[in-house]
């Protein structure tokens, strides 16, 4: 399979990109040696290799959910760099 300028000239429209001549030919040139850099993995010998979805065997590994005590309003502030009662102080975001 190899990538032509109108092939290019195409996806540049759906994108909505405009390239000049030499540019379109640099792109095609460039798409090309991409597809020539992916056919290699034809070469691959796949004989007997199941497809895969993940490269993990785990199944919706996810930790238990454990009720557990809130945090105080006081653990909450121990590490806020500026605090106003027991509030976190933020600079002004909004004009």
């Amino acid at each position: 399979m190899s990538v032509t300028k109108e092939n290019v000239a195409y996806i540049a429209e759906l994108a909505r990109l405009r390239f000049t001549d030499p540019e379109q030919e640099r792109m095609t040139d460039e798409l090309n040696m991409i597809l020539h850099y992916i056919e290699k993995l034809n070469e691959v010998d796949t004989e007997g290799v199941e497809p895969l979805s993940s490269i993990h065997d785990q199944i919706n590994v996810l930790r238990a959910d454990v009720e557990r005590a809130p945090l105080t309003n006081e653990e909450a502030l121990r590490n806020a760099p500026d605090r106003q009662d027991r509030f976190f102080k933020v600079p002004k975001v909004i004009g």
